[in-house]
């Protein structure tokens, strides 16, 4: 986003009433954490099925080292999970951090409607 447009919306932000500032911010924090707790629930969904495919964790696979007879497939899976293991652990961070801010005020009542 060019500076130029962020600087004007942030001033036009800050020019509203408190209540509507925290309100907008509320229901920002509430329909972002709707989406990064889909998000969480894909990527750990994905790592699961992984674990549940080769009956291992990736971090005993990691410290074991990819089998001798390990094929393609395998090898491209392992990417794979990786990524989503990532995923996951970058998402659970974000709805940490915007949980923080969320008790700084959010009401419960609004997360129900984030998202619906």
């Amino acid at each position: 986003m060019d500076t130029d447009v962020r600087t004007r919306i942030e001033k036009t932000f800050l020019s509203l009433p408190p209540e509507e500032r925290d309100a907008i911010i509320s229901h920002g924090v509430a329909l972002r954490l709707s989406n990064l707790r889909k998000r969480l629930f894909l990527a750990e969904s994905k790592v699961r099925h992984f674990e549940e495919k080769y009956k291992v964790t990736l971090s005993q696979l990691d410290a074991d080292g990819l089998p001798n007879d390990a094929d393609y497939e395998m090898h491209e899976d392992y990417i794979m999970w990786h990524h989503w293991a990532a995923v996951a652990d970058k998402t659970k961070k974000d709805i940490a951090s915007l949980e923080e801010i969320a008790q700084q005020g959010l009401y419960v009542g609004e997360l129900s409607y984030a998202g619906d």
